[in-house]
């Protein structure tokens, strides 16, 4: 009977939370954010490169004075311009309306700054003038060198390809921390976007005064058990919405939204990443999934519980803010304290992971540490759950939950692990050991 319980617990809360409208107005904002700022950077970085290339490419009258000898008098005339005799001239004639702009080359342009005046032309337009300036001194300089090659070398137009080697193998690159970086998207989109649900998992049975009628037919520990499961299912669908886009967004936005070309053929999946990052990720969802139950179980309601949710996001944030730290000095005492400190180890330690850092040994004691801790946290749960459960209007004291014991004399109700509600006198008349089919009553 159990087991039904624990199957029963399960369906019926995946299926009330897929069913909730708001849930799917969480999961799906996501992908229509990204996919509309993915519209908004396409038509900026259009709208931008488009903006450059014309004001590069403008063409208007203007003096200039070249102290430096470098500009070419052919491309200058190409362009519109004119020397004149002296900068007073040429800043005279841009005053009075003669024309449009004035260039003052220097006898340094690399030390010394390049003086433009022009005719206001609007904020965004101005800068069309300084454009052009630029754009006739790098030609200038080009035309002299006569040599395609110096010419590709000064735009920057040559490419590198760098092999590296480790262990007298060659070492994969972006291509085996890749992978690994999923399992970092995941566990920090899962527990963002449904941290929220579960502190709420407990307290809706509570502020609906139903825990009563629940625990009269379900074990609190399959209670709990069931939700944690379910959330967890529940943050698989997440994670499957939230990567709709990005991968829509490789497959045919590539070029437009500047996302490097990537043969996933090439991609390299390290046995002991993947398995290390998994079960950190497992680790590090129960921890966080049982807090959240832990402490919807002690509230007696969602705005007593809310402080707390901003406490969990808090540490999962810290990590990514240090993650500079991470890659660049993974053996720093700042990153050691976050990889070892349990609400923070598993952000820390996936970064770490992904990008090679992680020695075995130190992985198995942060999955120890947090599957140890998460047990430890859910059984906590299940205590406070079932001696709360019935506390409706203020908060459980975990002191005094502690203090308690299972069974007669201890103020429960009912066996260890039973259904019995606790919590003060009367409470085993009102939460009897689970006697019925296993059937939730909502």
């Amino acid at each position: 009977m159990a087991r039904h319980n624990l199957s029963t617990v399960i369906g019926f809360e995946f299926t009330r939370t897929i069913k909730k409208r708001s849930f799917w107005a969480v999961t799906l904002i996501l992908p229509i954010l990204v996919f509309g700022l993915g519209a908004l950077v396409i038509s900026a970085n259009v709208s931008s490169a488009n903006t450059a290339d014309q004001q590069k490419n403008a063409r208007f009258d203007f003096l200039y004075t070249d102290a430096s000898g470098l500009v070419d008098p052919s491309v200058a005339h190409s362009y519109g311009g004119k020397e004149v005799a002296s900068s007073a001239e040429g800043v005279e004639e841009v005053q009075i309306g003669g024309t449009p702009a004035f260039f003052d080359y220097p006898a340094d342009p690399s030390k010394q700054t390049i003086r433009v005046y022009g005719a206001d032309a609007g904020v965004f337009q101005n800068s069309k003038y300084s454009a052009v300036a630029q754009s006739l001194l790098a030609a200038s300089v080009e035309e002299k060198l006569n040599s395609p090659v110096d010419v590709a070398i000064l735009r920057g137009e040559t490419n590198t390809a760098t092999t590296t080697f480790k262990d007298g193998a060659v070492a994969p690159g972006f291509e085996a921390i890749l992978p690994a970086l999923i399992f970092l998207a995941a566990f920090f989109i899962v527990i963002v976007f449904l941290g929220n649900q579960m502190l709420n998992s407990t307290l809706e049975e509570k502020e609906n005064r139903v825990t009563e009628m629940i625990l009269t037919t379900i074990n609190p520990t399959n209670l709990l058990v069931g939700k944690v499961v379910s959330l967890f299912a529940v943050g698989i669908i997440q994670i499957a919405v939230f990567a709709l886009p990005v991968v829509v967004g490789y497959l045919f936005f590539r070029d437009q939204l500047a996302i490097p070309n990537l043969d996933l053929s090439t991609l390299v999946f390290d046995p002991q990443k993947m398995i290390v990052g998994a079960l950190i990720t497992i680790g590090g969802f129960a921890l966080f999934t049982g807090t959240l139950v832990a402490v919807g179980a002690v509230m007696p309601t969602a705005k007593d519980a809310a402080p707390f949710f901003s406490v969990v996001v808090f540490a999962v944030v810290i990590p990514i803010y240090a993650s500079s730290y991470a890659i660049s000095t993974p053996n720093a005492p700042i990153v050691q304290i976050l990889a070892y400190f349990p609400y923070t180890a598993p952000i820390t330690a996936l970064i770490l992971n992904a990008f090679g850092s992680l020695p075995l040994w130190q992985a198995i004691i942060i999955i120890v540490e947090l599957f140890a801790l998460s047990f430890v946290v859910l059984r906590l749960a299940v205590r406070l759950f079932r001696y709360g459960s019935i506390e409706y209007s203020s908060k459980v004291r975990i002191r005094d939950v502690l203090g308690r014991r299972s069974g007669p004399g201890g103020g429960s109700g009912g066996r260890s692990g039973d259904g019995g509600a606790g919590g003060g006198p009367g409470a085993g008349a009102r939460a009897a050991e689970p006697a019925s089919t296993g059937t939730a009553v909502r």
